[in-house]
């Protein structure tokens, strides 16, 4: 059984009068430990995928399977629990919660998880150090770049230690040598504790960087290709 299928999946959403089709007949496995890239042009599909992966939309047809678990069978609830324990995100828009410092904001999810305080402290001085934002523990969103504000949005998705991290543009607003080092410390997770990474990107390093590319266009699939990265 593969950790994640999307069979048979359609979308459409309705804008103003008319209805727009995101996703047509899309079919996807993805196995526990892949390094995956959804890769194609704006409009192509790729962030409603990774919104239908981490249960955050549902599709119009088709089913979402993760872990033996049909996202469309599941209550609010249940896949609220399900995402705090099993999934990451990192969204483009960072999603950074505003009145909380940024090592709160990473501390959040782990309050949620009923960590003991010192294992949450632990874990955040470790990704600051490792994500280059030690310093910055104490800062408002609103005083951090574009660039750090996305570190620690990655280091909020990947301190639960999900089993599956969904990444919308990663590296969108990283310089190459951190955007470099970022692909680094997930090839590093991804080897050492077998989370799998599923991004979508325009970026020629990301892509470059996966073991597998799926390509969109229009919506449906265009090519799904292995590489050695």
């Amino acid at each position: 059984m593969p950790l994640i299928e999307l069979a048979k999946i359609g979308k459409i959403y309705p804008v103003g009068n008319q209805q727009v089709t995101a996703l047509a007949d899309l079919n996807l496995r993805f196995e526990q430990g892949e390094f995956t890239v959804l890769a194609g042009p704006s409009g192509s599909g790729k962030t409603t995928v990774l919104n239908l992966i981490g249960g955050l939309d549902q599709p119009t047809s088709g089913s979402v399977v993760i872990a033996g678990r049909s996202t469309g069978k599941s209550s609010p609830a249940e896949l609220a629990e399900f995402r705090l324990n099993h999934i990451g995100f990192v969204f483009q828009s960072y999603n950074l919660i505003p009145v909380l410092s940024a090592a709160e904001n990473v501390e959040f999810p782990l309050m949620l998880q009923r960590l003991p305080k010192t294992e949450r402290r632990r874990r955040i001085s470790t990704l600051f150090q490792q994500l280059s934002i030690a310093g910055l523990e104490n800062r408002k969103p609103n005083d951090l770049s574009g660039g750090q504000q996305q570190r620690v949005a990655v280091a909020r998705a990947i301190a639960t230690r999900p089993t599956v991290v969904l990444a919308d543009e990663p590296t969108a607003n990283l310089d190459s040598q951190t955007a470099a080092d970022l692909l680094t410390l997930m090839r590093q997770l991804n080897a050492t504790e077998n989370t799998t990474f599923i991004f979508s990107s325009h970026d020629p390093q990301v892509i470059n960087c996966a073991r597998r590319v799926i390509t969109l266009k229009d919506g449906r699939l265009q090519s799904d290709m292995q590489q050695t990265p």
